[in-house]
């Protein structure tokens, strides 16, 4: 108990010193964690993907549309449960700034496919009747102040014109890596309107949900459905949903890499910063260590006040950190819902964060616990005075 108390007044002899320090490791750690949680954001489709779902797409490119007709052929599959023809839409809402996921789905397979996605039975039937109905996730309904029963218009960028539909359903997340920021409609309406405007376009998927009997099933699946459609004038290429969704993420894979090289660096920096401190501070004590040798303290002892302190420091600095970073996620993630819709702090983020304050703090402090454990008593005792 008295070496606790004796760290915890070594630590604010100099009190400027040692805030401004913590304040340092307090920001260093905000940073680290909030570069982590970003990383984790960009990765956030693909864990939230499920072993039961493929998608199946044009093989030369997304852009490239599939025949409908595919539909019923991949629907007599051995292994295959569900199917729903999904497109993205690329509407926008007012404002081009006004960027959200939309796209036109089958209501009925779609929410089959998607049981994370939770809406309540009667806003699920309205859905279901009313063809120009949509179905809106609860942080984006929050975010435009959308109503039950509102008309919303969308200004179509891939299909011009302006397109009309009524909300019938707020939709939330299961689980915490549901995507609460996507516009969902019917596909139907789509279809109808291109019939009538571009006949050309219509009756076309941009690709395809499947959901398997069991995910053990999935890779034959795949095979199968590719093997259908061989040699057609729009062959496939399926995927699993997490396959899918890192083929996105591996677009911008350079950025991931830099964002957590500067999280770690972060903490190299601040791990110089705290041994530059702790070797102040030894420089200082060489005298004290001197006295405590005299005395019969061996040298475990003052290599324990030493990495006592440093990691005093480091741990004091963490906390705070780590207390900053929910609520600054928080608004972080209030702000950049456009491109990061899932942005929670992980519990492998703060467990990350204490590891990295652990590891500065020890660092930090071999060299000046080698210093104090090695000085000759003599030449210590010249420091004094």
């Amino acid at each position: 108990m008295y070496i606790i108390r004796l760290i915890y007044k070594n630590t604010f002899r100099h009190k400027l010193r040692a805030s401004l320090t913590i304040l340092g490791i307090t920001i260093v750690i905000l940073a680290f964690s909030l570069l982590r949680t970003v990383v984790s954001a960009w990765y956030a489709g693909v864990e939230a993907s499920s072993a039961t779902r493929l998608v199946t797409r044009n093989s030369i490119s997304l852009v490239f549309t599939l025949p409908i007709s595919y539909k019923d052929k991949i629907r007599q599959i051995h292994g295959v449960k569900f199917v729903s023809s999904v497109y993205w839409f690329g509407g926008i809402y007012i404002d081009e700034k006004n960027f959200f996921a939309n796209f036109a789905v089958e209501p009925k397979n779609f929410l089959e496919l998607y049981p994370e996605y939770i809406l309540p039975p009667d806003q699920k039937d309205a859905f279901f009747r009313d063809r120009k109905a949509v179905i809106a996730g609860e942080k984006l309904a929050a975010k435009y102040h959308w109503k039950i029963g509102d008309t919303l218009t969308l200004k179509g960028t891939i299909f011009p014109g302006n397109w009309e539909f009524v909300l019938r359903g707020i939709y939330r997340g299961r689980d915490k890596s549901a995507d609460e920021t996507q516009f969902f409609f019917h596909w139907d309406y789509l279809n109808e309107t291109l019939k009538k405007t571009a006949p050309l376009r219509a009756d076309q998927a941009g690709f395809y949900l499947i959901g398997v009997n069991n995910p053990v099933l999935a890779e034959e699946v795949a095979v199968a459905i590719d093997k259908t459609f061989k040699n057609s004038l729009a062959e496939t290429l399926t995927e699993t949903e997490k396959a899918f969704q890192l083929s996105f993420v591996s677009m911008s894979e350079a950025i991931v890499v830099a964002i957590q090289l500067v999280s770690f660096v972060v903490i190299i920096i601040i791990m110089v910063v705290l041994a530059n401190t702790m070797a102040m501070t030894a420089r200082e004590r060489i005298g004290e260590y001197a006295v405590f040798k005299t005395l019969g303290f061996g040298g475990w002892y003052l290599a324990a006040l030493i990495f006592g302190e440093s990691l005093f420091i480091a741990m004091v600095g963490c906390t705070a950190g780590i207390a900053l970073t929910f609520p600054v996620a928080k608004i972080f993630g209030n702000v950049m819902g456009t491109y990061f819709p899932v942005f929670n702090v992980a519990t492998t983020t703060i467990y990350l964060a204490i590891a990295a304050s652990f590891l500065v703090g020890a660092v930090a402090a071999i060299i000046p616990a080698w210093r104090a454990v090695t000085i000759r008593i003599a030449d210590g005792l010249r420091r004094i005075g």
